[in-house]
């Protein structure tokens, strides 16, 4: 009797806490690190065995609610997951965790070039795909095992947020040059003695200080950024890509991990010490649309059929759009490498008080997806004809757009 008490006074002081709070949030890291057993590198050149592990990679999950929804955000240090994994993700998660909305599941990846390959097309050569479907199993498992521990350790958080500028000496466009945007954003969820749960971060950057320079798996500049942050406050760190397309990368670098490190690293600073607001808005709210994208380059549809990437492409490939907010905070995701027109129009349509998340690469990892300019080869944009060549087509940009305007007046 006695025990029975005790759990109902529990889950009764519990609910006036999260009444009062309004947010439970719980995180968790797993390693997704390659095994030896042929994997290849993704990113830069193709047939870049995997060789070592550098610095762990990992999926790291976030899962908050209140008392009427959940949202759950992942963050992978590889190259780009595609959409097909997002559904195995939730498909388990509806049969393992009916508690937690899968389709409110969102899946962004942090782009490194020193990963193993996800996609297929950086293997040993175009006739043979670079995808481990074990290791491919591997992710999938571990990004439900972080979920389920996420969840399981919720608990009432306060959320802060805050937002700068930073990359100015390191971070360039080098096929427009005086189109960029540097900000960061951040958002902190910290249990009620102030311990840190987890602190999110929007930076737009490919992490290719690594570049063709390592055969070791390693989270490339991200490293420095978790390395810091995990020392600083504990808790789970996570970086969300922003919009890196045509082409958002470090330039006059040294292809160093000790240059990895330091930008890592003053990233990770940078955000420990950024003015935080207190979070207003009580409001959890989830929107997204599924879309079926226009195929204009039939190299997608070769590669589809020759198996070296797992993925059906016809005369359209299946995706999608979400957007979401979280207190203050508005995200709104990419399928893709988006270039930062693409970022900087989805932040005009923004309405919040709070920073503005753009999310490249997430959801899915579409290629390069850029303004219509650069497929008119005669404006002889810098790397257009590598950019547009790893593009489904020109009219993404412009689908994404619309479909996000109509996501945010809902």
């Amino acid at each position: 009797m006695f025990n029975k008490l005790f759990f109902v006074f529990i889950f009764f002081q519990l609910h006036l806490t999260v009444s009062a709070q309004d947010f439970l949030a719980g995180a968790a890291i797993r390693t997704i690190n390659p095994e030896k057993d042929s994997l290849y590198i993704a990113g830069g050149k193709a047939n870049r065995p995997f060789i070592d592990v550098h610095d762990n990679l990992y999926v790291k999950a976030m899962v908050v609610s209140n008392r009427t929804n959940n949202i759950t955000m992942l963050t992978f240090d590889c190259i780009g997951l595609l959409y097909p994994q997002l559904q195995a993700i939730r498909s388990r998660i509806k049969a393992e965790l009916p508690l937690i909305n899968p389709e409110h599941i969102v899946m962004s990846s942090t782009h490194t070039h020193s990963g193993p390959d996800v996609v297929g097309i950086w293997g040993k050569d175009l006739a043979h795909t670079g995808v481990n479907d074990k290791h491919m199993q591997l992710i999938v498992d571990r990004a439900v095992e972080a979920i389920k521990e996420a969840s399981q350790a919720r608990k009432p958080v306060t959320i802060s947020f805050g937002s700068g500028s930073f990359g100015e000496d390191w971070v360039k466009n080098i096929s427009e040059p005086g189109e960029l945007d540097r900000s960061v954003s951040i958002i902190q969820l910290t249990d009620l003695n102030g311990k840190n749960i987890a602190m999110l971060t929007n930076f737009a950057c490919h992490p290719t200080i690594m570049d063709d320079a390592s055969t070791a798996a390693s989270s490339d500049y991200v490293w420095g950024y978790y390395k810091y942050l995990d020392s600083a406050q504990g808790g789970v760190n996570m970086f969300l890509q922003g919009a890196i397309g045509g082409w958002i990368q470090p330039e006059g670098v040294p292809h160093t991990f000790e240059q990895a490190n330091y930008y890592g690293t003053s990233l990770g600073k940078y955000v420990f010490e950024l003015t935080k607001n207190k979070n207003a808005s009580k409001n959890i709210n989830f929107n997204s649309v599924k879309v079926d994208f226009p195929l204009s380059n039939p190299s997608f549809q070769m590669l589809s059929k020759a198996g070296i990437i797992k993925r059906d492409f016809g005369k359209t490939v299946s995706s999608e759009i979400a957007y979401f907010n979280i207190g203050d905070a508005s995200f709104a995701t990419h399928p893709g490498e988006t270039c930062p027109a693409l970022g900087l129009a989805t932040k005009e349509l923004m309405n919040n008080k709070g920073p503005k998340f753009v999310l490249g690469l997430s959801q899915d990892a579409l290629g390069y997806i850029i303004k219509p300019s650069f497929f008119d080869l005669s404006k002889n944009i810098p790397h257009s004809e590598y950019l547009t060549g790893m593009s489904i087509g020109p009219a993404t940009m412009g689908i994404i757009l619309s479909n996000l305007k109509t996501l945010i007046k809902k």
